[in-house]
């Protein structure tokens, strides 16, 4: 979800449980180097042991995608995957970087960004790019185009997806051929621990506002995972480093497990930021600060809500 919503009540809610804990839990005494500020980190294997990242890399080369997830605007993720990005880079291995943050009608503008024929503002405006780009993701794109590497724009375009969020999956069918491309081919609304999951984050609203914004959200996962898979499939000899919100990729959910409907042959691999390290977990775990909390006092967060949807701009979904 895009920083500019991240006051939704939805993503407020989904927070919430990306910040839970759970009762086994690994001591971190014994941090090689401990998480004592927001540009810190620190990477563990799904059993719990501490992992360098060159090491992490090594162990990883034969992965065909690798998911890391994120709290947005997190300063101590973003330089992981800059991190992540270049020890590839330095192993020499066949590497294309994927983005939640770029969505496919904007691939051209990324391209010609990229082959040098755009300046950055230009990017900005014209792929619409987050508003904390600069600060955030402008590492990882520099270190892409100054090792021409490829970017893959994998989501689905903001409008397209409100408006599915609004009307439901119906709206897609009253698209052109050419603007229904820009979302996944498949999108399956049937029961599966993701929708669990999800719904169980919903608390407001009326049941069938619930099924159309899970719809929204899972135009998110299936347009990303099938954006992966058809680069994949284009070419097989790529490590396909795919970056997203953590609700998007950990546990095997969301996104991951898209990409296996599409494709269950991928080797997939899955680093998830926690604040505490859980021994056998599924995914790699990465040791960061959680951000801080939002709001205290519920009169502040009901205000700062009132003010985001007094200025919100519906799409057109005619």
């Amino acid at each position: 979800m895009l920083p500019k919503r991240l006051n939704t009540p939805a993503f407020g809610l989904l927070t919430l449980m990306l910040i839970s804990g759970c009762s086994s839990l690994v001591s971190s005494q014994n941090n090689p180097t401990s998480v004592s500020s927001f540009y810190d980190y620190q990477l563990y294997t799904p059993e719990g042991d501490h992992i360098s990242l060159s090491q992490w890399a090594k162990n990883n080369q034969t992965a065909d995608v690798i998911l890391i997830g994120e709290w947005h605007t997190h300063a101590g993720i973003h330089r992981f995957q800059t991190d992540v990005l270049k020890q590839f880079i330095q192993n020499k291995q066949n590497v294309t970087l994927s983005m939640e943050q770029f969505s496919r009608d904007s691939q051209s503008v990324v391209n010609s960004y990229l082959n040098g024929e755009i300046g950055e503002q230009t990017l900005i405006k014209q792929a619409n790019a987050w508003p904390n780009y600069e600060s955030d993701y402008r590492p990882l794109v520099e270190l892409a185009k100054s090792n021409q590497l490829k970017i893959i724009a994998a989501n689905a375009p903001k409008p397209m997806v409100r408006c599915i969020s609004k009307h439901g999956l119906d709206y897609l069918a009253k698209l052109p051929q050419d603007k229904r491309a820009y979302v996944a081919s498949k999108i399956d609304l049937s029961d599966s621990p993701y929708k669990q999951k999800f719904m169980a984050s919903m608390h407001h609203g009326k049941p069938s506002q619930h099924l159309n914004m899970y719809a929204s959200q899972l135009t998110w996962d299936a347009t990303m995972a099938e954006s992966i898979v058809n680069y994949k499939h284009a070419h097989p000899k790529a490590t396909v480093v795919h970056i997203a919100g953590k609700f998007h990729t950990e546990a095997g959910l969301g996104t991951a497990a898209q990409i296996k409907q599409l494709d269950p042959s991928l080797n997939v691999i899955i680093v998830t930021p926690v604040n505490t390290i859980i021994k056998g977990d599924n995914d790699y775990q990465l040791e960061v600060l959680s951000p801080p909390v939002r709001y205290v006092k519920p009169e502040h967060q009901k205000a700062a809500f009132s003010e985001l949807f007094k200025n919100k701009t519906e799409p057109d979904c005619s």
